[in-house]
């Protein structure tokens, strides 16, 4: 069977952090026993190792890619392109490389230009994220009923995409999307960074010295939890996709500074048709 076919292909995740810590958990849980770890950090290794995770990790992934079936890229968008050009030669034909990054159009171009004959980069990104960084908070749980999108290109082969999407459908994700590199930055300017800038701003706008703590509830915890944020990756994707959340930024403030004029105009009946609309909106998100 085609699952049977899958179950024993070979799985080398390179970045055991939180990410691709809670793909290695996924993955043993689906049944996938045939997975390999490459990570810098020794520890890490060790701990996916004792876990029951991964079979056996190196530092470099020299001894497992020439094997490899697939390639779970969990690492820093930065990092993909310079990991592609330094192991290219060691992939073997059929392999297929898969990303996990928050942004696309940046790097799809040289990566796929970079790439051997034979061999098929699929993009694509798990909406699904955790704030800590590191193999102790990864979770397979995260990717339950979870979004997940891929951006193909013109050397993908259909065949190739539908691995990748039965293989996270297995792993728990609900929602599959195909979508353009274009749609995707645009979108996750939005729906995944706005978010993260509004969390910064608004927990750096408290002022210094307050017992805040001890004034909070849900929806000052619900808005802050992202604030809590990996500084190194995400300044990364702020800046890889600087137009996209610029505008995202921009339309935001537009609706920002409506409530604010309708604040200081007394003007009871624009806040009631703003907070109609939003409720409107926001009903219809998940339908």
């Amino acid at each position: 069977s085609a699952q049977g076919r899958e179950k024993s292909m070979k799985i080398v995740i390179v970045g055991l952090g939180v990410i691709g810590g809670s793909f290695a958990l996924a993955l043993k849980q689906a049944g996938y026993d045939d997975v390999y770890g490459v990570d810098t950090n020794a520890e890490t290794l060790e701990k996916a190792e004792k876990m029951g995770i991964i079979r056996k990790g190196c530092k470099e992934g020299k001894a497992f890619f020439p094997e490899a079936d697939l390639i779970i890229l969990a690492i820093y968008p930065k990092l993909i392109r310079a990991f592609v050009e330094q192991n290219q030669a060691l992939f073997k034909k059929g392999c297929i490389v898969t990303d996990t990054t928050g942004i696309k159009r940046p790097f799809i171009r040289e990566i796929t230009e970079a790439l051997p004959e034979g061999v098929e980069f699929v993009f694509g990104h798990p909406m699904a994220g955790r704030e800590k960084k590191g193999i102790d908070f990864a979770s397979a749980e995260v990717f339950k009923g979870a979004n997940y999108l891929i951006t193909p290109t013109e050397r993908n082969k259909e065949q190739s995409l539908a691995v990748i999407e039965s293989l996270v459908k297995q792993l728990g994700f609900k929602r599959v999307r195909r979508i353009t590199p274009e749609l995707h930055d645009e979108m996750i300017g939005y729906t995944s960074q706005l978010p993260h800038a509004m969390a910064v701003a608004l927990i750096n706008s408290d002022e210094e010295g307050r017992d805040t703590g001890s004034f909070i509830g849900d929806s000052y915890r619900d808005l802050t939890r992202i604030a809590n944020i990996n500084e190194t990756l995400w300044s990364e994707l702020f800046l890889g996709n600087k137009e996209n959340l610029l505008a995202a930024i921009g339309r935001f403030e537009a609706q920002l500074d409506q409530i604010k004029d309708a604040i200081q105009a007394d003007d009871t009946d624009a806040l009631c048709q703003m907070f109609q609309a939003s409720t409107r909106r926001r009903e219809r998100l998940e339908g």
